[in-house]
């Protein structure tokens, strides 16, 4: 079984508007949670941090970790159909504020772009599943 640890952040504004990143290297693309996974030997805070900055442009101070997903992905389930074995996914989830930066759109990377989009709408619009996920740990119905 392969393993990926990864992490995100649940950024929410004043205005209740959650941002999130589209992600673009599934079947479809769905927004997803900023974030993604880590490099070897690298903390997970500082990938999380990374990695907002990577697909949104903005740098976050970290609040607090609202928990950790476990998720087994079947083989014939993941992306790349050139394995037969499933996926550990263990998906560490904080809570962000943005302290800087200027909304971009990441280059050539998993994700095309960021938006902030009401908590109102969530629910209407494509998604990965760690979205809901993720808002349930920090407490926030969509």
């Amino acid at each position: 079984m392969d393993m990926r640890v990864a992490a995100y952040c649940v950024i929410v504004d004043d205005e209740e508007r959650v941002l999130l990143s589209r992600w673009i290297e599934g079947r479809t693309p769905a927004w997803s949670m900023p974030g993604g996974g880590l490099e070897p030997g690298e903390d997970p805070a500082d990938a999380a941090r990374r990695e907002v900055w990577e697909e949104t442009g903005y740098e976050v101070r970290l609040d607090g970790l609202l928990g950790i997903d476990s998720h087994v992905v079947p083989a014939r389930r993941r992306i790349s159909r050139d394995t037969a074995v499933p996926m550990h996914a263990l998906r560490i989830v904080y809570r962000a504020t943005v302290t800087g930066g200027t909304l971009t759109h990441e280059v050539d990377g998993s994700s095309d772009m960021a938006e902030w989009i009401p908590l109102t709408k969530v629910r209407g619009i494509e998604r990965v599943s760690l979205v809901d996920i993720a808002l349930g740990m920090a407490g926030l119905q969509t």
